[in-house]
């Protein structure tokens, strides 16, 4: 019996506590045994100035999951060529663990531009996605609504964003019961955002 692996991708900058609880509810409401929180590199799509080192936002995830066995930090992404594909990833990752079942955890927001992912035909064809709800604008393409391998997970919709963290960190502003303590510890001695 393979074990089921999801995947949630983030860039984590920094993790926050919407992030743990979407992570948690999937790992504790699904048929997946674990949840590896992959921290990808840069992505292209963000600006880079405020985004951390990779090695540091790894190391908050690897704070912020340290309670939830069934939570693992994961820096995969930061060993492949880039720019990096999720395709790549899935592939490179069902190579190195042919005894795991890697599922995509991604929000809604994501299904709605999924079908402009590179050979999201093929994640499809090999991979289970889970959905979880988020507000956002647009509509899901007809093709995934009653998709086999699509599943929607009734998780608690979390509207928390790093950005909005980041800037109140600048502003100085207590944003201590968004981040797990351990996070805010780490921020908090580094000075990060400021």
């Amino acid at each position: 019996m393979k074990k089921k692996v999801g995947l949630y991708f983030g860039t984590f900058n920094p993790i926050h506590v919407g992030h743990l609880a979407i992570a948690n509810h999937m790992a504790e409401n699904s048929d997946l045994d674990e949840i590896w929180m992959v921290v990808t590199p840069h992505n292209p799509f963000k600006k880079k100035s405020s985004l951390l080192d990779n090695h540091h936002r790894f190391q908050m995830v690897y704070e912020a999951t340290q309670h939830y066995p069934k939570l693992k930090p994961s820096d995969i992404e930061f060993k492949l060529p880039q720019p990096n594909y999720t395709v790549h990833t899935l592939a490179h990752l069902s190579e190195k663990y042919p005894d795991h079942e890697f599922s995509l955890i991604m929000g809604e927001d994501n299904l709605k531009s999924f079908h402009k992912w590179k050979n999201y035909e093929a994640i499809l064809e090999h991979h289970h996605v889970y959905v979880y709800p988020r507000i956002s604008e647009g509509v899901v393409e007809t093709q995934f609504n009653d998709h086999a391998k699509i599943h929607r997970v009734d998780a608690p919709v979390m509207e928390i964003s790093s950005t909005a963290i980041r800037n109140a960190i600048k502003e100085e502003k207590n944003i201590r019961p968004l981040l797990p303590a351990e996070v805010w510890k780490y921020i908090d001695e580094m000075n990060f955002y400021k």
